[in-house]
């Protein structure tokens, strides 16, 4: 008698289980999970991909810290916004040339020296890592 009744809470538990697990399944097919921001992707992203020539003249620090300084100058900006937050009800445009002025300005007051050709691609490759995890929309041209 004990065994059956055993079985038949550990088999309610389950059914439990399974439905908390179905209804999110079926939350987050009809709207889909935000895009995760995380530095060390957005590092690992720009590693891979930034112009040898102008990796070879950052230390990973400075890397870190223009990534670092971007998302400060969006943030700023107003056009980042926590995971839970609604989207944002307009487009949004923020000049490439801002963006480089204020991480160049930002790391000086910290003491790092940066040159405008060592920030641009970095910047980029930044740009083209929010584009890929659905973050950012395309790039507009003028």
């Amino acid at each position: 008698m004990i065994v059956v009744a055993l079985f038949v809470a550990f088999g309610l538990v389950c059914a439990i289980a399974a439905w908390f697990v179905l209804r999110e399944a079926g939350r987050q097919s009809v709207t889909p999970t935000p895009p995760t921001y995380s530095l060390d992707e957005a590092y690992e992203w720009v590693v891979a991909s930034v112009d040898r020539l102008v990796a070879s003249t950052l230390t990973p620090d400075d890397v870190r810290a223009i990534l670092a300084r971007q998302v400060e100058f969006f943030t700023r900006q107003g056009v980042t916004q926590e995971g839970t937050a609604p989207n944002l009800a307009t487009d949004v445009v923020i000049a490439e040339s801002d963006t480089v002025g204020y991480i160049i300005d930002r790391c000086r007051a910290d003491g790092l020296e940066l040159l405008p050709e060592q920030v641009y691609p970095v910047v980029e490759s930044q740009m083209a890592y929010l584009r890929a995890i659905g973050a950012v929309g395309p790039q507009r041209t003028a």
